[in-house]
């Protein structure tokens, strides 16, 4: 669902400084909305009338951010993750809100609902140091027209606490927001999820949805011998004993997998999910999967990166679908060591109920180390490429300077934050010089180099002056 909060029929759009002070509390972390049509701004922190809790130092409310109708009213509601919370002694254990939007904005009817872990709490079970409760969220309706929320946890001991940083995720769907439980690697409950809980496998760091499927990114896992190379499972909606069902597992060490698993991969650190209808289909049930590895070696040019993308069939089955790299034919740039190509994705697919093409489904990929070796270190820059057909067919490079605004400089780590929607794509430059903060919207068939139609900067359109990480997270 679009972010559109207040009911009106024009976007808004909701960014996160998730770094900022809050009063005198360093890194407590704030969000921003901007209302369309010129309706103002609204700032969002736990010392916001309404919002449960207290600004806290380094609880970085607004780390991730969802938007979806969590309670089917017509307006748009926005899930804060805030991992780094608090809760009683338990440092960083983390947290989720539910905050509603209304005919009067967001936060402007019912109380937000707070997610958080505890024997009394929405989402029982123990809250625990290091938990990272909210890492990562994904939200939307399923194909039955069910809300749903997916809350990554990849800090969370699983079973014993021996097996640290397991990592697991909470399903919360339907209007009254029923908690599937917590869904790790070692869970029974509506199948067995793929793989088994180990140590830093970190599963839930990454989160992405379609209306059919789900997946949940495994960064840290052990394929082997060989550490963190990362995997996912793809999930359905479907839900079996109330949990939803389990489908299959990714990693590189499967044949249906390109590439080979290596130490430091990372495979899965950032995915990205939309529906899909093939030529001849006439119904989208099936999804497109993007996957980033974004340590992944090509040949002697290490830690370039890679995207790998997969079909997720009707009948729940995977196919392979494109291998996207700086050195495929005809796509812009090219890789280089510690480019980090993969690290965040952003996908759309903006005629849904079309056959899906190159121009209706378009991918952002993220490479915040490009330029790692030249005068701009780490810049960073995107690259966007369609989705069907070959990646150098239509696609684009953006980067600070070019098409990006602002002047070039060391790290400024350009595609660590983007988002996609309908509207366009969304790129956050929350670092580098504190003059070139901002979130700019892009189409998503620019051409190289080419300008934004919308910029969001501190002290404009009714946002406050000032800021820290602006544009961390963006909806």
């Amino acid at each position: 669902m679009e972010s559109e909060f207040n009911g009106d029929g024009i976007r808004d759009t909701a960014i996160a400084d998730p770094e900022a002070t809050v009063g005198t509390v360093p890194r407590a972390g704030k969000v921003h909305i901007v209302y369309g049509g010129d309706k103002g701004a609204l700032e969002l922190s736990q010392e916001t009338a309404g919002i449960p809790g207290g600004a806290e130092r380094d609880d970085q409310y607004g780390f991730a951010l969802a938007v979806y109708d969590a309670d089917a009213d017509g307006c748009a509601d926005l899930a804060v993750g805030a991992p780094y919370e608090d809760i009683s002694t338990n440092a960083d254990a983390g947290m989720v809100h539910i905050v509603y939007g209304s005919a009067a904005g967001l936060n402007g009817g019912k109380a937000a609902k707070e997610h958080i872990q505890g024997a009394t709490t929405t989402l029982g079970g123990a809250a625990e140091a290091g938990d990272w409760l909210g890492y990562a969220l994904t939200a939307g309706r399923t194909a039955a027209g069910s809300p749903f929320l997916v809350v990554g946890v990849p800090g969370e001991s699983v079973l014993d606490p021996a097996v640290e940083d397991a990592g697991g995720f909470y399903y919360i769907h339907g209007t009254g927001q029923t908690v599937a439980g917590l869904i790790s690697q070692d869970t029974e409950t509506g199948g067995a999820i793929p793989g088994s809980a180990e140590p830093d496998d970190r599963f839930g760091a990454s989160v992405a949805s379609s209306p059919h499927h789900f997946a949940v990114g495994t960064p840290g896992e052990a394929l082997g011998t060989v550490p963190f190379a990362g995997g996912a499972a793809v999930l359905s909606h479907t839900l079996v004993s109330g949990s939803p069902k389990p489908l299959f597992g990714l990693g590189q060490d499967q044949d249906i997998v390109d590439g080979a698993e290596e130490a430091g991969d990372g495979f899965a650190t950032s995915l990205a999910m939309v529906p899909y209808r093939p030529a001849g289909a006439t119904s989208t049930n099936e999804s497109l999967l993007a996957v980033g590895v974004p340590g992944e070696d090509l040949s002697t040019t290490v830690d370039a990166g890679a995207v790998q993308v997969f079909r997720v069939t009707a009948a729940g089955t995977l196919a392979k679908h494109a291998w996207i790299d700086q050195n495929t034919a005809d796509v812009e740039q090219a890789s280089d060591a510690g480019d980090f190509f993969g690290q965040r994705l952003a996908a759309v697919n903006t005629a849904p109920g079309s056959t899906s093409s190159g121009t209706n489904t378009r991918l952002a990929i993220g490479v915040p180390g490009e330029e790692s070796a030249e005068e701009h270190q780490e810049k960073g820059g995107v690259h966007i490429v369609p989705l069907v057909g070959a990646a150098g067919a239509s696609d684009a490079w953006i980067d600070p300077g070019w098409g990006i605004p602002g002047e070039p400089a060391p790290v400024q780590l350009a595609g660590l934050s983007l988002a996609g929607s309908t509207a366009g794509l969304y790129v956050g430059m929350p670092y580098g010089p504190a003059v070139d903060h901002g979130v700019h919207l892009f189409p998503w068939g620019t051409a190289n180099g080419g300008a934004p139609t919308k910029t969001f900067k501190p002290g404009w359109d009714g946002i406050p002056a000032g800021d820290t990480a602006f544009g961390a997270a963006v909806r």
